[in-house]
């Protein structure tokens, strides 16, 4: 099958000071010799003329790179166009590099696909990219970077060879049933090869749910009754008018949310419609959608003028409740509430510490993270499951080797090895184009 080689600009769209436009595939070292005249030393920049090979214009003075195949970050031959960030340079690139026979602009997430068909990364690797260029605080940045650099390959590497030693025991058992001096598998053989392994992967599962919520953030939803100052503690926070603030009732009817980042953690604000029985439709709506809201919070902050209004009962599966009194600076607050006023900054550092405090306390710092995605946690709790049952007592030899095989199956789908072709497609689309 003919490799196409792909084209995109791999740096932010818009004004800036450098582009890079990356290619890969089999003309790309003919490509990159056309545009800068010769094709650099491999793994060093040149300073080259790029020119339009058609018409000889000049496009742009700036630097050329050559990563020769195997030795790249696609596998393939790949170059580098670094050119001067302007609209018009950019565009008249890569109208010039669209005119090449057998090139193409790459789909969203085509290269990272091409280094993981070639083995330069596995899938959990490809997931963690995205996660990276996604990320929007320290801390998710950190839970990225460890899991792009292959912890979780490494691991799932660790267990998987004690499933395969454990495997070879019980079918060589198997295929020597009949031989006297084969003997059959020592008592207490299985657990000693698996029970490492089985302590590791409860210890992933159980930080698993943690790693998940950091990469989408703390979930804090503003509640209250009208005018108890809920859009102006969201615009306090995110330190800009993100909702209207108005003496009248009611006038907050959708869900307007805001994302912080809170000492390196990922927070996202959800103002609301005031909690009140009204006669207008429109309204109605928006408690009905403020109360769903709070049905996924992390933490739901219920704000009143002083702090006199009790919060309702949201249920018994909803999240922590903290009250907080608002206007502070003109009503006396209720003793047992946080007391803020935004005129005055009064109570926000306490506020702001309180909600980092619970964030960190549910999403950790990222740093020993292993499970960050549910498809990954699936696979792992399976491998778990096949375990298990391969390590009940009076099991026949033949169910245990099976649920061996299921394990390492599992822990292989993990890293993209098998069975995942029909997730390739939707992980690799969450990239954008230029990765």
């Amino acid at each position: 099958m003919t490799v196409e080689t792909i084209f995109a600009l791999a740096s932010g769209a818009g004004r800036a000071a450098v582009a890079v436009i990356r290619l890969s595939g089999p003309a790309a070292g003919a490509t990159l010799s056309a545009l800068a005249g010769a094709t650099p030393e491999p793994r060093r920049a040149d300073y080259v003329r790029f020119r339009d090979p058609r018409s000889d214009e000049t496009l742009d003075y700036g630097l050329a790179l050559w990563f020769p195949a195997p030795h790249s970050a696609t596998g393939e031959d790949c170059a580098e166009l670094h050119l001067h960030g302007g609209r018009a340079v950019v565009d008249a690139a890569l109208l010039t590099l669209a005119q090449f026979p057998g090139l193409r602009l790459a789909e969203p997430g085509e290269f990272a696909r091409r280094a993981f068909v070639n083995g330069k990364i596995d899938l959990s690797q490809a997931e963690a990219l995205a996660d990276l260029i996604e990320a929007r605080t320290a801390f998710q940045r950190r839970q990225a970077l460890r899991l792009a650099g292959g912890a979780l390959r490494r691991e799932t590497e660790i267990w998987r060879s004690a499933i395969v030693e454990a495997m070879a025991l019980v079918e060589s058992d198997l295929d020597f049933a009949d031989e006297a001096e084969v003997s059959a598998v020592p008592a207490g053989a299985l657990e000693s090869l698996l029970g490492p392994a089985l302590e590791q992967i409860d210890r992933a599962l159980a930080s698993a749910p943690a790693s998940e919520r950091l990469r989408e953030g703390f979930l804090v939803v503003l509640l209250g009754p009208p005018n108890a100052g809920k859009s102006t503690l969201l615009n306090a926070l995110a330190r800009r008018e993100a909702a209207i603030v108005s003496e009248e009732p009611g006038t907050t009817r959708d869900l307007i949310e805001v994302e912080l980042d809170l000492g390196g953690l990922p927070i996202t604000l959800v103002d609301t419609a005031g909690l009140r029985e009204s006669e207008s439709a429109v309204e109605r709506i928006g408690v009905a959608r403020a109360r769903a809201r709070a049905g996924e919070a992390d933490l739901i902050l219920w704000l009143s003028e002083g702090g006199a209004e009790p919060a309702p009962d949201f249920g018994p599966a909803a999240a922590e409740v903290l009250r907080v009194a608002t206007k502070a600076d003109v009503v006396q607050p209720a003793p047992d509430s946080l007391a803020v006023s935004t005129r005055e900054g009064r109570g926000m550092d306490i506020l702001c510490n309180e909600i980092a405090y619970r964030a960190g306390a549910a999403l950790g710092d990222g740093g020993s993270a292993l499970i960050a995605h549910a498809r990954q946690r699936a696979e792992l709790e399976e491998a778990r499951e096949r375990l298990g049952a391969a390590l009940q007592g009076d099991k026949a030899p033949e169910l245990v080797a099976e649920d061996l095989r299921l394990a390492a199956r599992a822990l292989q789908r993990i890293a993209g090895a098998v069975d995942v072709e029909d997730l390739l497609g939707l992980i690799f689309s969450r990239f954008c184009i230029g990765k």
